[in-house]
């Protein structure tokens, strides 16, 4: 068989990191850039419109974002997603620990200037 000559895919993982947690029925996620052409691209592209979007199974009633240029991150808060916060939930994450991870296996495409997003090795 031939191989496929399909570009691979590209994850938001590959230009920046995470965490995330609860505040109530609240959840928080911070995702930071490894270097300053990352965070450009996640200010440019990482909106609350596609937060809000991607996590739409989970029905957050809103999304903020907030920038943090000091640590190249944006901050999100996804208000009213963790179905009652984590005394009330009966989701498996029930903390919202996992979102972080979650959003960073987002497909994104490859920007022009990728190789300068990454973390030096």
């Amino acid at each position: 068989m031939p191989e496929s000559k399909a570009d691979p895919v590209f994850l938001l993982r590959d230009i920046a990191h995470g965490r995330s947690g609860d505040k109530g029925d609240h959840a928080n996620i911070a995702v930071i850039a490894y270097t300053g052409d990352g965070y450009s691209w996640l200010c440019d592209n990482l909106t609350a419109e596609r937060v809000q979007i991607y996590f739409a199974p989970l029905g957050p009633s809103s999304v903020e974002r907030f920038l943090v240029p000091n640590v190249l991150a944006v901050n999100f808060l996804l208000r009213d997603i963790l179905a009652g916060g984590a005394s009330r939930s009966l989701r498996l994450d029930t903390q919202g620990k996992t979102l972080a991870l979650a959003l960073l296996e987002r497909p994104i495409e490859r920007p022009e200037n990728y190789a300068s997003m990454l973390r030096a090795r």
